[in-house]
């Protein structure tokens, strides 16, 4: 039954959420009202508390309500929270990521990853003066317009391959391919390199769950890119200083034109930024005719807070340390499935994965429709009334932060034993 919270959501907010992924549609049963959360514990309105493997989608790397981010917030605050003036801080976060992010030689801070995505599709097609865009099924850039076609994340649990109210116009300038078919790929960009603005790819897939790149796609896409004179966008809104410390693109066999950022460099607050090679980025107002604006742009406490996250992420350099931590639960969840008979996969990817109730890692969006929904929300909600919280659709990625200890994820590894077999 709904709770009065539930229903008092409901009254006053459409589908009783500020975000669709959080209404628990791919999964059912009531959505989960945060109370408060600390370290790897999410703490809910019910009076519980679950070990928390959403990690609000990916930014909490340090875990919830980390001391120093905390801190760093409140010390801020009390100077204001917003001033549209350019602050020292902001010079300091740009300083930071261009030193970080190999291929940022310059960087706008916008407010959202959604944000930053749209800036680079602007920014592209400015540059170059063309207007298609080539994306992948079941990759997410946010809920622009012309991105909302074959998407992944929230998107991708409705029956509609994009948005009611994107015009046919406007979906008509995005091409799609398949993620990891270069032959398809090649297809569209030689059909339409004249009018090809950019390729947007989210590197290593987390939006459909997490789906790797083959070795060598990436490389053929900067290829193509490079062919027709396209830009290759890297969207590392949740990759970007989860694996490394910096972008996956510092790490991948090509180097990217444009990178979006979010998530993890606003340490829980609002935040995006894009970035890229300087004469790129010199087009954006108020030097070149691209324009982009926002009054909370590098708003002091995303910054204060961002600061201080990329600041300790630096110091302590957890990334092989949560990576062997990721590849022990992974390890465990794919031997119970095995002793159970049940077909499962568990891509890895640093401190990243996903389980796909299906025989061989997916490759591409159509793959991971094929996995077993149904096993997925029974053990979702197994693992749910045993305290662990996973992303609530198959669709998204799980995360650890460096406070999900071993000993932690030997809890996660028992209760995953007993919700599959209880399956």
């Amino acid at each position: 039954m709904n709770d009065p919270l539930n229903l008092r959501a409901n009254t006053v907010i459409p589908g009783g959420v500020n975000s669709p992924a959080r209404a628990f549609q791919s999964v059912g049963g009531n959505p989960l009202y945060a109370e408060r959360a600390q370290g790897p514990y999410l703490y809910t309105t019910d009076g519980e508390k679950r070990l928390d493997f959403c990690l609000s989608f990916g930014p909490m790397i340090l875990g919830h309500a980390d001391p120093d981010v905390v801190s760093a917030i409140q010390q801020a605050a009390v100077h204001g929270t917003s001033y549209a003036v350019t602050t020292e801080a902001e010079v300091e976060m740009a300083e930071l990521i261009v030193e970080a992010v190999d291929a940022m030689e310059k960087v706008r801070l916008v407010n959202s990853g959604t944000e930053a995505v749209m800036t680079a599709l602007r920014l592209a097609r400015g540059y170059t003066g063309k207007d298609r865009i080539l994306k992948f099924s079941g990759c997410y850039h946010g809920h622009i317009d012309s991105m909302l076609v074959q998407a992944g994340s929230g998107v991708a649990g409705i029956a509609s391959s994009s948005s009611a109210g994107v015009s046919e116009e406007t979906a008509q300038d995005t091409l799609v391919a398949p993620y990891n078919d270069e032959e398809a790929a090649e297809a569209v960009v030689r059909e339409h390199g004249s009018e090809l603005a950019a390729i947007v790819v989210e590197p290593i897939a987390a939006n459909m769950g997490l789906v790797l790149p083959k070795p060598g796609y990436l490389r053929r896409l900067r290829e193509l890119a490079d062919e027709v004179g396209a830009l290759l966008i890297f969207d590392e809104v949740i990759t970007g200083f989860r694996l490394t410390f910096g972008a996956f693109a510092n790490l991948c066999c090509a180097t990217p034109d444009l990178v979006t950022l979010g998530k993890i460099i606003g340490g829980g607050l609002p935040i995006g930024a894009v970035g890229g090679r300087k004469e790129i980025m010199d087009h954006l107002a108020p030097d070149g005719p691209v324009y982009q604006a926002g009054t909370l742009s590098g708003n002091p406490l995303c910054m204060a807070a961002g600061l201080a996250t990329l600041r300790k992420l630096k110091a302590l350099n957890p990334y092989e340390a949560l990576a062997e931590r990721a590849q022990s639960l992974t390890s465990r969840m794919n031997d119970a499935a095995e002793a159970t008979g049940i077909p499962l996969v568990v891509p890895t990817d640093g401190s990243m994965f996903s389980p796909f109730f299906r025989e061989s890692e997916p490759l591409n969006f159509q793959q991971v429709q094929e996995a077993d929904g149904e096993r997925f929300v029974k053990v979702f909600h197994s693992l749910l009334e045993q305290g662990i919280y996973l992303p609530p659709s198959p669709f998204e990625t799980s995360f650890l932060s460096v406070r999900h200890t071993p000993d932690l994820l030997d809890q996660m590894a028992d209760a995953w034993e007993k919700a599959l077999s209880q399956l």
